[in-house]
């Protein structure tokens, strides 16, 4: 639930509430002398790093996954490859580049 913040106008003091938009309704309604104010933007959450708060059961799910897609960009951020297999698979994707590029370059 948000906060709220309110005005009293008979007093001018301002108060701020936790409720649900429809109690801010009711409570307005019931409440003529206290009016509704906004003192500054509501608060946003700028971003987030999922890397960072992840539990090690979803780590090892996510291995999992990506150990049954080694193909994936899953698999090359956290598949739980040996710097051998690495090596490997960047070998065989610049091999792989190099036939690609020499077909579309062969005269036809």
């Amino acid at each position: 639930m948000p906060l709220y913040d309110f005005k009293d106008t008979e007093t001018g003091e301002i108060i701020t509430k936790l409720m649900s938009i429809s109690s801010r309704e009711e409570f307005l309604e019931s409440n003529p002398h206290i009016k509704a104010v906004i003192l500054s933007a509501p608060q946003l959450i700028s971003g987030t790093n999922l890397q960072a708060k992840q539990e090690s059961g979803w780590n090892d799910n996510l291995k999992r996954i990506a150990d049954n897609h080694p193909g994936t960009a899953l698999a090359d951020k956290v598949g739980g490859r040996t710097t051998k297999q690495a090596k490997v698979a960047e070998i065989q994707k610049k091999h792989q580049k190099r036939v690609k590029d020499s077909e579309a370059t062969k005269p036809t």
